[in-house]
């Protein structure tokens, strides 16, 4: 992950004056599928400009991690 955000902060950056402060936050998530699970995501992914309209991403992924009973502490996921 930290190749990933680094390389990724850094293409950034490079398109642009206006995009030299940017930064990735601290942490990060991953999550697994299998692959019989591909399209269904591909479909939820295709869903998610329609899906914020009515619930924020912070909703969502609380709504996630309760779901599949993933443990977390709300003060990491916003910092």
């Amino acid at each position: 992950m930290e190749e990933l955000k680094k390389s990724s902060s850094k293409r950034i950056k490079s398109q642009g004056a206006n995009l030299w402060s940017f930064g990735w936050q601290d942490g990060y998530g991953a999550f697994t599928i299998g692959e019989s699970q591909v399209d269904a995501v591909k479909h939820y992914i295709g869903g998610q400009k329609e899906r914020h309209r009515k619930q924020t991403f912070e909703q969502e992924l609380v709504a996630l991690l309760e779901k599949y009973r993933v443990t977390y502490e709300e003060r990491y996921l916003w910092s």
